[in-house]
C-alpha cells in the first residue's frame, strides 16, 4: 500500500511539473488557434451580456425543437400502426438501440454513486 501511495505521489510531481513547465506554452498556443472567438475586450460586462445573448438564443429555439418534437413522435406513431411490415432487421436495429440507452443508464448509476456496485457509501 505504502509503495502505490509513492508511486501515486511521484506520478503526481511528475504531472505538476510538466503543467508547470509546459502549461504557459500550451494556453498561449491555444489561444493563438482560437482567437477568432474572443471577444475583445475581454471584460466581465462582455461575459455577462455573452450569457444573456446564449440565453435568449437558447430560448429562441424552443418552438423550431418543439416542431422537430412532434415530427418524431409522429414518425413514431406512423412505424407502430405499420408495425405489421416491419422487418426483422428494423427490429433488431431498435432493440440493440435500446439495450444501449440502458447500458448507458446503467454507467451513469454506477458513476452517480460514486464507482460501486453494490449501492450507495453511508
Amino acid at each position: 500500500m505504502a509503495s502505490k501511495l509513492h508511486q501515486l505521489r511521484s506520478k503526481a510531481v511528475q504531472a505538476s511539473e510538466f503543467v508547470a513547465k509546459h502549461g504557459c506554452a500550451y494556453y498561449k498556443e491555444l489561444m493563438e488557434k482560437n482567437k477568432k472567438y474572443v471577444v475583445d475586450p475581454p471584460t466581465i460586462e462582455k461575459c455577462q451580456e455573452l450569457s444573456k445573448q446564449l440565453f435568449y438564443t437558447r430560448l429562441a429555439s424552443i418552438p423550431g425543437r418543439y416542431e422537430a418534437f412532434w415530427k418524431e413522435l409522429d414518425a413514431v406513431k406512423h412505424i407502430w400502426r405499420n408495425r405489421n411490415e416491419l422487418k426483422v432487421e428494423d427490429a433488431g436495429i431498435a432493440a440493440l438501440f435500446g439495450l444501449e440507452l440502458y447500458a448507458w443508464f446503467c454507467v451513469g448509476e454506477i458513476v452517480g454513486r460514486g464507482f460501486t456496485f453494490t449501492g450507495y457509501y453511508v
